[in-house]
C-alpha cells in the first residue's frame, strides 16, 4: 500500500513539476518572441523613417531644378510610398508597445521630416536633416533601452 501511494505522489508530483516548467518554457518564448517583433519593428520603422528622409531630401533638390512633369510625379510618388512605410512601421510599434516615452518619441520624430520638402533653403534643409537625424537617434536609445 506504501509503495503505492509512494508511486502515484510521485507520479503527481513529476506530472506537476512538468507543467510548471512547461508553463515558465512558454512565458520565457513568449516573452522572446515579442522581444523580437519589437526589435524588427524599430528597425524598420528606423529604415523606413531614413528612406522617407532620403526620398524628401531627393524631392526637395529635384523642385529647385528644372524637372519635367514625369520625373517630378516619380519623386513625388516615392516619397508617398516612403511616407505610407514609415506611418505603417510607426502604427506597427502601437501594436507592440505602450511605453508613452517611445511612442512620444515614435510621433515627434515626423516633425522635422515632414519640413523637409518646404525648407526655404539648403541651410534650413540641412538644419531639418539633423534635426530629423537627432530625434531618430533619440527614439533608437529608448527602444534600445526596452529590448535590451
Amino acid at each position: 500500500m506504501i509503495a503505492v501511494v509512494g508511486t502515484l505522489a510521485g507520479s503527481g508530483l513529476t506530472y506537476l513539476f512538468g507543467r510548471l516548467t512547461a508553463r515558465r518554457t512558454e512565458r520565457v518564448a513568449r516573452h522572446e518572441r515579442l522581444r523580437q517583433e519589437r526589435i524588427n519593428a524599430y528597425v524598420t520603422f528606423a529604415g523606413a523613417l531614413t528612406e522617407l528622409r532620403q526620398a524628401l531630401i531627393s524631392l526637395w533638390f529635384l523642385k529647385r531644378g528644372e524637372p519635367d512633369a514625369a520625373d517630378a510625379r516619380a519623386a513625388h510618388t516615392e516619397s508617398d510610398k516612403r511616407g505610407a512605410a514609415a506611418h505603417l512601421a510607426r502604427l506597427s510599434i502601437r501594436l507592440l508597445t505602450d511605453d508613452a516615452e517611445l511612442l512620444g518619441h515614435a510621433d515627434r520624430v515626423f516633425g522635422p521630416v515632414d519640413g523637409l520638402v518646404n525648407a526655404k533653403d539648403l541651410s534650413e534643409l540641412k538644419a531639418l536633416e539633423v534635426k530629423s537625424e537627432e530625434m531618430l537617434a533619440a527614439f533608437i536609445e529608448v527602444a534600445g533601452r526596452q529590448v535590451r
